[in-house]
């Protein structure tokens, strides 16, 4: 799972086998540990109806409803969007670089623009 911050905007990117995991076990969860602590940064099911995010305790944490989880393991959905507060927030499959790249891909989702 990566994350990308910038300014206002939260984006969560997830790869095949995270997009499977979040169906089965509603949630996903990752840390970066620093010298002296760590930056969880997670996604858990929620049943609102919208994207929300809160950060507490050097967590940030993505509420997703179920609904939309159901959708990007079931469907061709590529993702989903959302304001909570003064924050934008973007949850999507990560697909295999069109550029070549040193970072693993394999478990990337297979990228629709690779034959244009």
């Amino acid at each position: 799972m990566k994350i990308r911050i910038k300014g206002n905007s939260l984006r969560y990117r997830l790869t095949q086998s995270e997009v499977a995991a979040l169906g089965m076990v509603g949630f996903l969860s990752e840390r970066t540990h620093f010298a002296s602590q760590a930056l969880e940064y997670a996604i858990m099911t929620t049943s609102e109806g919208q994207l929300t995010a809160d950060f507490s305790e050097n967590r940030i944490v993505l509420n997703m409803p179920e609904k939309m989880i159901g959708e990007l393991v079931n469907t061709d959905k590529v993702g989903f969007s959302d304001v909570s507060g003064p924050v934008s927030l973007l949850i999507e499959k990560d697909f295999t670089c069109l550029d070549n790249v040193e970072e693993d891909q394999s478990d990337n989702f297979p990228n629709p623009n690779i034959n244009c």
